[in-house]
């Protein structure tokens, strides 16, 4: 067989083509404490920087909080980004920078305030069913304050689609 100086040949397949492969994950982000529209901001940043490229954003809207009582009241909204990264790499990411952005834990039963919360909604069509992750958002379609944004940036989504 002839030799090549091709750059692909010289990698195998599945290497460079899952390197350039790219997935669309949907995020909600919300915020009740502090500058909660920074907060927020700085997330994205942060997410552009760590996770993907950031490519639609839907406005902020207010909201009350969902699931538990307080006098703080929600900004929320989605960003679609592209990543060639995992679903666990975007969870671990995505939790990293809560964590940098004052999040000291995760709700995992009972809801509080908090200065920035980061979900995965959707990856690609991916269906994700593990005890700490779990694509689509299993509880998005009760939640006007994902779904909304989220019709925003994604205009073909229905309730039926998720």
């Amino acid at each position: 067989m002839p030799a090549t100086s091709s750059a692909a040949s010289a990698t195998p397949f599945w290497c460079w083509m899952t390197e350039e492969m790219k997935h669309e994950v949907y995020l909600g982000l919300g915020s009740n404490l502090g500058d909660r529209a920074s907060n927020i901001n700085a997330a994205i940043r942060l997410i552009g920087e760590r996770v993907g490229e950031v490519v639609r954003r839907s406005s902020l809207i207010e909201t009350e909080p969902w699931g538990f009582e307080s006098a703080h009241s929600f900004l929320n909204g989605v960003i679609l980004c592209e990543t060639v990264k995992t679903p666990r790499e975007v969870l671990f990411l995505t939790q990293q920078i809560e964590r940098d952005l004052g999040r000291q834990t995760k709700t995992v039963r009972q809801y509080a305030d908090r200065p920035i919360d980061i979900d995965i909604l959707l990856y690609d069509d991916l269906r994700v069913d593990e005890p700490d992750l779990k694509i689509p958002h299993p509880l998005m379609q009760e939640r006007d304050f994902v779904m909304l944004p989220l019709r925003e940036v994604r205009s073909e989504i229905t309730d039926e689609t998720v």
